[in-house]
């Protein structure tokens, strides 16, 4: 784990980096600056997805393939925003961490994305912004449904209940 605060050159957690988008996504004010955060937010999911798939438990693997796409799907409904170099936040990504905390706070994240879409979404005057935020919106909603399954199949395991159990 890095000590720097913005975590340029350092080992990145998960936590970490879904902490930081939480306050950029917070601190922000103009509608540019909100969707320059909404867009980093979704870029992160879809890293964190891409490393589950990879390297997360195996009973992950699916919901982590799929939070990948629906998250690159939001990013890819919001215009690209001007990052600088190390400015994006997924690329910081070194390392998950444990898995079910990683997920609980990107939950959380994907959550108050869904909220600060409606919120500019609300606000603007420009219908294809409007129509960007409202595909955005069902994004976000999607990838936090696929972040609340693979919890949900976390808990199942370490109860030792069989996935999907019928009934």
């Amino acid at each position: 784990m890095g000590s720097a605060s913005d975590g340029r050159g350092q080992r990145m957690d998960a936590v970490r980096l879904i902490v930081t988008s939480r306050r950029a996504l917070a601190a922000s004010g103009a509608v540019p600056e909100m969707l320059t955060e909404v867009w980093q937010a979704q870029a992160l999911a879809q890293a964190i997805g891409s490393r589950l798939a990879v390297v997360g438990p195996p009973e992950l693997r699916g919901e982590a393939l799929g939070l990948t796409e629906l998250a690159g799907r939001g990013c890819g409904v919001l215009d690209t925003p001007p990052l600088g170099p190390g400015e994006l936040r997924a690329a910081q990504l070194t390392e998950l961490g444990e898995a079910r905390q990683s997920l609980m706070y990107l939950g959380g994240l994907l959550g108050e994305v869904g909220i600060a879409l409606v919120a500019i979404a609300s606000a603007v005057d420009e219908e294809s912004t409007y129509w960007q935020c409202m595909e955005a919106i069902d994004a976000a909603d999607e990838s936090r449904d696929r972040v609340l399954e693979m919890l949900r199949k976390l808990a199942d395991r370490d109860q030792g209940l069989p996935e999907r159990e019928a009934g």
